[in-house]
């Protein structure tokens, strides 16, 4: 089983990704897939391979945005 994480931002040529157990890694940026941006979800598997998980990206965006509707709502 794989682990899953969220990109936090980036300094310099590193990424840094929360965790989804709470801690924070710095990951070279030349790792990621190319259109990995802050917010994207990634899994690593086993081997190290990292994958983006664009459905669950959007699944948090749209989490976020409902939060901050709700909020900020009149």
């Amino acid at each position: 089983m794989g682990k899953k994480g969220v990109i936090d931002r980036f300094e310099g040529d590193w990424a840094v990704v929360e965790m989804d157990s709470g801690e924070f890694l710095d990951m070279p940026k030349d790792t990621l897939p190319p259109n990995a941006v802050e917010g994207s979800v990634i899994a690593v598997d086993s081997k190290g391979e990292i994958t983006l998980s664009p459905q669950e990206t959007q699944n948090r965006r749209k989490k976020v945005e409902d939060l901050i509707d709700k909020l900020f709502k009149d």
